[in-house]
């Protein structure tokens, strides 16, 4: 499902639809506030530290690759890292952990096969038994993904990521517009808030969103194709992908040089079946071009058409980590390396 255009209308273009909505926004955004509210009474405190990586918008903020970042500047650090996560649009309830040796995108969902190569990471529809798995396996910190409304868990950090292009769209809530909740509301429970996005999309995100982020420390950070010493410029592509916001892994390809002759937009998540991908190959051949996708598409690739898709992985960077760096060691304790450079 594409989000409808109006989400992200200009201000001081709206269109009839928010305001025909807002009742049904009203409805959601009071569920959502009773589901966050039982967190105090019911939430699950973890003897462990979590850090909850969430979001306020529907898709396509960058949570992944934040996900991905945060596990890389924990590990050996404070523990062992775990992620736990749902497994969004996968089989299995869990709580299971992932192993791509045996488990597929049909079993557990495209994102935690992707994150399993960097961290031990959990399925669990329940997300208390998810922590309670990875806290029993031998997690010494649990990086939750998304969750930031769910009322399972109580968090010690809570960092909220925002694409920094789209902002917070139109402010409304869903159906209405892109929030799972308030901005105001959603914030005061954040912790940090990550904005993601280009230098003049930053510039834009702090212009418009200033008042409403001024009281959390404001992370910047961009995502940047991982260099694996192939040159893209020239090269002809099909490029596929089915994530929320296909448009930026288009236009990353276009930056690299590469020779975009046609871009499939797919549905989020949607299934690479081998009739699409047969489709795909057939219309590449007659481009005289590669097939490309993103790194959260390739494991849904059946598997005799992995070797004929490249990848393109991108990377998030951070303007200031030692921002988060130090907000993490306030979280979770002393570093593991600090602890022994003081008592060698």
């Amino acid at each position: 499902m594409r989000p409808p255009r109006f989400w992200y209308a200009a201000p001081d273009r709206p269109g009839p639809m928010p305001h025909l909505l807002a009742p049904l926004a009203s409805l959601y955004g009071a569920a959502t506030a009773r589901r966050v509210a039982r967190r105090a009474v019911g939430g699950y405190r973890a003897a462990v530290p979590v850090i909850c990586v969430g979001n306020l918008d529907v898709g396509g903020t960058g949570k992944t690759p934040a996900v991905m970042a945060l596990t890389g500047m924990l590990a050996g650090r404070y523990g062992e890292v775990h992620v736990v996560t749902r497994g969004y649009r996968g089989r299995m309830r869990g709580p299971v952990r992932v192993d791509p040796r045996r488990h597929g995108a049909a079993d557990v969902g495209d994102e935690p096969l992707l994150l399993a190569a960097f961290a031990p990471t959990w399925v669990a529809r329940d997300r208390a038994a998810g922590v309670r798995a990875a806290e029993a396996a031998g997690a010494g910190v649990i990086v939750l993904d998304d969750g930031f409304q769910n009322p399972a868990i109580r968090p010690d950090f809570a960092l909220v990521v925002v694409d920094a292009a789209r902002g917070f769209g139109n402010r409304r809530v869903i159906p209405a517009g892109p929030l799972r909740e308030p901005v105001a509301a959603g914030l005061a429970r954040a912790d940090m808030i990550l904005s993601i996005g280009e230098p003049r999309a930053q510039a834009d995100f702090s212009a418009r969103w200033g008042p409403e982020i001024a009281e959390r420390t404001h992370l910047r950070g961009v995502l940047e194709p991982l260099a694996t010493g192939m040159s893209w410029k020239g090269l002809r592509v099909l490029a596929f992908a089915g994530i929320g916001h296909p448009e930026k892994f288009f236009a990353t390809l276009r930056a690299l040089g590469a020779d975009l002759r046609r871009a499939e937009a797919l549905a989020d998540h949607q299934p690479l079946t081998v009739r699409l991908m047969t489709r795909l190959t057939l219309e590449a051949k007659a481009l005289g071009a590669q097939l490309v996708t993103t790194e959260k598409d390739a494991v849904r690739l059946p598997a005799s058409y992995r070797p004929k898709v490249l990848t393109l992985p991108v990377r998030l960077t951070l303007e200031e980590p030692e921002a988060l760096e130090a907000a993490l060691d306030r979280v979770v304790g002393p570093r593991a390396d600090s602890t022994e450079s003081k008592n060698p």
